[in-house]
């Protein structure tokens, strides 16, 4: 049976890479069936994302990542190989907003994403009844001040133990330590209202409505120590008017954040996202 591995790699550009690395493809019978890449001019950084086909029982997995570890170090690359038969395991955060973890939820249901839902963990008892309406495993874990840190570690231990890929921040109000971004670099991803750092505090919407702004956004990004300032994967915005009413804005501005998280997770499940620095290269 034919099965897809997605390789993801960058390096300092140089002649040759397209050709070794598809030349490589085809030495293990692969047939590429998808094949995007980019060089950064002023990095001169060179960034590809290939898929190719191959059959396991001609080729195992385990060969197909020895050789291009090979490959790799030739180039000096950052490099990763995922098949798309192997689904990505997913922990998801929350706190009471619903609206980012019932579009997930729903779209997983579609098969929208190539991922499995392990684990919902939150820091309120609010969404329970949701997760369990999905058959998801709930983890409450109330978090203040002074447990702040044993609740984390009890949290990255339950994620290693469950062999956890991929964090989604769905509206989940706290912030994470740098030991707990520490051990996921680039694994956890956060939605929030484009209006930070303009707009910052409990009450974006309503600096935005008092300030007559004519348009809102919503984006999602990958964690780093620095607050809301990570990678960026995706973006949106809609249109406002002076007939939007303050609850218009918080309509508008939550459809945003569901769709806008939802479609990160889409590019995250389908191994299209490549972190470079302070940005992403997402294919």
């Amino acid at each position: 049976m034919n099965n897809i591995a997605i390789l993801l790699l960058s390096c300092k550009d140089k002649k040759g890479l397209v050709y070794k690395i598809t030349k490589l493809i085809y030495e293990l019978n692969g047939n590429i069936i998808d094949l995007d890449e980019h060089v950064d001019p002023i990095e001169t950084m060179f960034f590809v994302r290939a898929a190719w086909s191959f059959d396991e029982n001609l080729t195992n997995k385990n060969y197909i990542k020895e050789l291009f570890s090979v490959l790799a170090n030739e180039f000096s690359a950052s490099w990763e190989i995922n098949f798309e038969d192997e689904k990505q395991n997913v922990a998801i955060f929350v706190s009471k907003y619903d609206h980012c973890l019932n579009e997930i939820l729903w779209r997983n249901k579609l098969n929208e994403f190539n991922i499995k839902i392990s684990l919902i963990i939150s820091n309120h008892t609010d969404l329970r009844t949701l997760a369990e309406n999905y058959q998801i495993q709930f983890y409450h874990f109330k978090t203040n001040q002074n447990n702040k840190n044993k609740i984390e570690q009890i949290e990255i231990n339950l994620l290693n133990e469950n062999n956890i890929d991929v964090i989604v921040l769905a509206r989940y109000m706290q912030i994470l330590s740098p030991d707990f971004v520490k051990e996921f670099p680039n694994k956890i991803i956060n939605i929030h209202h484009s209006f930070l750092p303009a707009f910052v505090g409990g009450n974006p919407y309503k600096q935005a409505y008092e300030r007559g702004v004519k348009i809102i956004g919503a984006t999602s990004h990958f964690v780093t120590n620095e607050l809301d300032e990570g990678p960026i994967i995706e973006q949106d915005i809609i249109r406002i008017t002076h007939n939007d009413s303050l609850k218009d804005l918080i309509i508008k501005g939550r459809d945003l954040e569901r769709l806008v998280l939802a479609r990160a997770l889409l590019l995250q499940s389908q191994n299209r996202i490549l972190v470079y620095g302070k940005k992403t290269i997402v294919f």
